[in-house]
């Protein structure tokens, strides 16, 4: 089994600030969508949740890794619970923030039909020969050891590894923000952070490192806007101001950025904190989202897909 980093890793940002350096597309890409959210505001709440369709490709050397079906669905589970605001540990959320705790009305389900139209659990399996995957997408090709992308349209693709790493660093998993090329788009996670049995292993045993990165997915940034400092910001406007990440257990209130008396909001989905400890996403990123779900990202969840989710009764694919 992979030894888990001592506290939570994520390569989306870093990820997200090379491509803007060095792919031009993709930056215009990401100015257009940021554009379009701050075009479209606060949308009205829908009045039926976007279904969203997942693949879970499962990437293993032949060992523990290879995920039972139980583990891949005990995932689901916990992002339903969090996106619909149903998980039991809102109670943990500190009175000064209670108000603020959102339902995203967002819900996934595996695939019950593949790309061809036919039948699916949802899941692939490939036995693999690669020892590491790292943050530069192999994970997402056949050729380059791993399974390539349903359509990235349709379906949200999931890739659970035997190892993540950049550099030295051991990461618990990485998303990729809308806008970027379609064969890569999705989350990768280790299998050992995924779910909540099986190889799932503490402090990130109750699969909120899926939770967090398909924040990302859904174009929700890191709380504390990814620089130390009170000049950046996460682009939502009832997100306190905080100085960085917090890791591990925080006891409220932290303080930093003149935030008192409630301080950072280190118990929200998109900070750094353990899985015992994060519990809540807001209204403003619920709109956020909302706007991807409109923009970017509107094919998703549309009545075929919803077909393809098998929560449509009766509908074709």
């Amino acid at each position: 089994m992979a030894d888990l980093p001592d506290r939570r890793t994520c390569g989306a940002h870093d990820i997200h600030a090379a491509l803007m350096r060095t792919n031009a597309d993709y930056a215009r890409a990401r100015a257009a969508i940021e554009a379009q959210a701050m075009a479209m505001g606060a949308l009205p709440a829908p009045t039926v949740p976007t279904v969203i369709p997942v693949v879970v490709h499962v990437i293993h050397r032949g060992g523990s890794e290879n995920i039972a079906d139980a583990q891949i669905k005990s995932q689901i589970d916990v992002l339903n619970n969090d996106y619909r605001k149903k998980n039991p540990d809102t109670a943990k959320v500190p009175g000064a923030f209670q108000p603020l705790v959102a339902d995203a009305f967002v819900e996934f389900a595996l695939a019950t039909i593949d790309p061809q139209g036919q039948p699916t659990s949802g899941i692939t399996r490939t036995l693999t020969n690669v020892q590491q995957f790292g943050t530069d997408n192999a994970m997402k090709f056949t050729a380059q050891g791993g399974h390539d992308s349903w359509d990235t349209t349709r379906y949200l693709n999931m890739w659970v590894c035997p190892e993540l790493i950049d550099g030295p660093r051991q990461l618990l998993g990485y998303a990729q923000f809308p806008g970027g090329l379609p064969a890569t788009d999705g989350v990768a996670i280790i299998h050992n952070a995924f779910g909540t049995s099986g190889t799932s292993a503490p402090p990130f045993n109750l699969g909120r490192t899926a939770t967090h990165e398909v924040g990302h997915w859904l174009d929700l940034y890191h709380i504390w806007g990814d620089a130390a400092g009170c000049n950046t910001d996460d682009k939502v406007g009832d997100t306190p101001v905080q100085d960085h990440e917090n890791f591990g257990k925080p006891t409220f209130p932290h303080v930093s950025c003149h935030n008192a008396p409630s301080g950072d909001m280190f118990m929200n989905y998109m900070d750094y904190v353990d899985d015992d400890s994060m519990f809540m996403f807001t209204p403003g990123q619920v709109a956020r989202i909302r706007a991807t779900l409109a923009g970017p990202r509107s094919m998703i969840g549309k009545p075929m897909v919803a077909a393809l989710a098998g929560v449509a009764a009766g509908a074709g694919p």
